[in-house]
């Protein structure tokens, strides 16, 4: 069972926004299925307008969201963020001087103590690299429990930015979410969707924060893999050893006349694992020409990894 709760806020009194609402619901649309349809996480939606977000009702939201023992605890919140001396706030509707709404503290401290097995906090708001650097230690250690990642839109010393109704950050999250982020077994993890969105950002914008403790990445959503399980398999019949190549004649390209239909299969195949960076002509431009000219394919450092996957019985 995987959970989330996804809040975005808009109708602030005295500084209102624009895209934090549809920012909330482009996260909730996506993460609910997976790109196949089938279902996902179980999320609750909180907008404002629509419902009066308070710091009473968001705490209670959190805490709602890190009960229990689920797979996966989703916290993604949009909407105003604040630094003060006493550290980060996720501010509230509510908000006023010296109750400016949730600590960031008390949102790490509900993850940390939750029986969740993974536990995600993304961050679209002000000054959000602050959570995970609690202001009482008095130190820059973020401190995260086992299974726990947070992924933020920006430094704690930085704003986090709205283009076009929608949120930078968030709008580069979605597109992750949707196959950017996703590897070859169609797996997007905190990890991945990080590495996304860090590339798309230049050294001048808003920079992301990425704090995690976890020993394996689980998945926050899956798409259908770029090649079909059944045919990634067959890298260990094609390529006895991840140093071996596979000799090439023009028997494998299909619009000669000397074509074998078995060798046609596998060259299809290759020319599968070539568009995805595992696999590489040798000492030809194209698969084309290498196997006209009789030479062959080897696996790259990345079809090595998947020839060992599958070797492990681990795909």
């Amino acid at each position: 069972m995987k959970k989330a709760l996804v809040v975005g806020i808009n109708d602030y009194p005295n500084s209102p926004l624009n895209g934090c609402v549809n920012d909330a619901h482009a996260i909730a649309n996506t993460i609910e299925t997976n790109g196949d349809g089938s279902p996902n996480f179980g999320v609750k939606l909180v907008t404002s307008p629509g419902v009066d977000v308070t710091r009473s009702t968001l705490r209670e939201a959190i805490e709602q969201l890190f009960s229990g023992e689920s797979d996966m605890a989703l916290l993604y919140f949009s909407g105003h963020g604040l630094i003060k001396s006493t550290g980060g706030y996720l501010v509230t509707k509510d908000a006023k001087r010296y109750d400016e709404g949730v600590s960031m503290d008390e949102v790490l401290n509900l993850a940390n103590k939750s029986k969740a097995k993974n536990k995600v906090i993304i961050l679209d708001c002000c000054h959000s690299g602050a959570l995970g650097t609690p202001s009482l230690t008095d130190n820059n250690i973020a401190q995260l429990s086992e299974g726990l990642s947070v992924l933020t839109a920006s430094r704690d010393s930085e704003y986090s930015l709205e283009v076009n109704g929608a949120g930078v950050f968030t709008s580069l999250v979605v597109d992750a979410l949707k196959g950017g982020a996703a590897d070859l077994r169609g797996n997007i993890t905190p990890g991945s969707l990080y590495a996304y969105v860090d590339e798309a950002l230049g050294a001048w914008d808003q920079r992301p924060i990425f704090k995690t403790n976890v020993s394996s990445f689980a998945s926050l959503r899956k798409i259908p893999p770029k090649i079909p399980f059944e045919t990634m398999r067959k890298i260990t019949s094609y390529f006895v050893s991840p140093e071996a190549e596979h000799k090439l004649d023009p028997s494998y390209e299909d619009t000669e006349t000397c074509a074998v239909a078995d060798n046609v299969k596998i060259f299809k195949d290759l020319q599968k694992f070539q568009s995805v960076g595992l696999v590489v002509p040798v000492d030809a431009e194209f698969m084309y020409f290498a196997a006209m000219e009789s030479k062959s394919c080897r696996l790259t450092a990345l079809g090595n990894q998947y020839w060992r996957l599958v070797k492990e019985k681990k795909l």
